[in-house]
């Protein structure tokens, strides 16, 4: 039985994959193109993104996760990347989530850590930092498929293709 640390580890993992196939499938100038009505880039979510993962992860046990640091507010700022600029960026976030989850256990997560000077136990910290990806991840892949359009790859289930993917896990899933 695997651990609830471990169990959050892969869902942001899958968060994490998720985003990056959705890069994957787009021009490096659609990474920094705006989105619909003036909306954020890809670009800027995973700048927001990043900047959210070092501030919330980097020591996470003993300091605020509101680092006095980071620069929230720039986060926000249209910006002109390369793809390798972008990568190397949302990558020092997710390194920061992943070397604090690394030292983490089960009997860790009703510990007290904070987050703008406000007291959570550690479960409710991973499980609001886990929200936050999932939503924003969610607004990465939704500008990705707009602008692929119809050369978007889907990152499920492929309409039309439910019912064959439910019988093959149900056969996969029958005891002999």
């Amino acid at each position: 039985m695997s651990s609830v640390v471990d169990s959050i580890r892969a869902e942001f993992d899958r968060y994490k994959t998720l985003a990056e196939r959705s890069f994957e499938q787009l021009r490096d100038e659609e990474l920094s193109q705006t989105g619909p009505g003036g909306g954020n880039s890809i670009a800027i979510i995973c700048w927001h993104v990043a900047g959210n993962l070092r501030s919330r992860f980097t020591d996470f046990q003993t300091a605020d996760g509101e680092k006095p640091w980071r620069k929230r507010d720039e986060e926000f700022e249209p910006r002109a990347v390369t793809r390798t600029e972008l990568l190397a960026k949302w990558e020092g976030g997710w390194r920061a989530l992943r070397e604090a989850l690394s030292s983490l256990t089960d009997a860790d997560l009703g510990r007290t850590v904070t987050i703008r000077s406000q007291p959570h136990t550690v479960h409710e910290a991973l499980h609001r930092a886990l929200a936050h990806i999932s939503y924003h991840v969610g607004q990465i892949v939704y500008l990705a498929k707009s602008f692929r359009g119809p050369e978007w790859k889907t990152l499920s289930i492929p309409l039309g293709a439910s019912e064959a993917v439910n019988e093959r896990m149900r056969a996969q899933t029958k005891r002999p």
